[in-house]
């Protein structure tokens, strides 16, 4: 099955995985993916995530989810840059999310990073997603 927006495609079955209390869910692998799991897990949203390679099939990539007192980490989690409309921004636009308790991740010349960290490096890029 063809997957028209990858990153989408990973944020909602993180949504639904915590909805239903589940403590992993698989995504099928690919770097960007791994780069915006990097930086949930730098932000101490998700425990941590593993490639897992399955003999006969496609590597996938196992993400262990965060729950603090029962409730999941991650409150909302919201696509914004998507395949029919790309939304940019320069480093004096770069959206505060929940005036600063939340983080967008960016995709930016110097790889895939949160708000705060373009900040400091002075850059900006593609609006992935939010994360509350």
């Amino acid at each position: 099955m063809s997957v028209i927006d990858p990153i989408g495609d990973m944020l909602a079955r993180i949504r639904n995985a915590q909805e239903r209390g589940k403590q992993k869910v698989a995504t099928p692998a690919s770097r960007l993916r791994e780069r915006v799991l990097d930086v949930l897990q730098q932000e101490g949203f998700i425990r941590g995530y593993a490639t897992v390679q399955q003999a006969g099939a496609k590597a996938e990539i196992e993400i262990e989810l965060k729950y603090f007192d029962g409730e999941p980490v991650i409150h909302e989690i919201h696509r914004v840059s998507k395949p029919g409309r790309r939304v940019y921004a320069s480093v004096g636009t770069l959206p505060t999310v929940y005036n600063g308790l939340g983080i967008s991740i960016l995709s930016t010349p110097k790889g895939v990073m949160s708000d705060a960290e373009a900040r400091a490096q002075n850059v900006g890029g593609e609006v992935l997603c939010t994360v509350f």
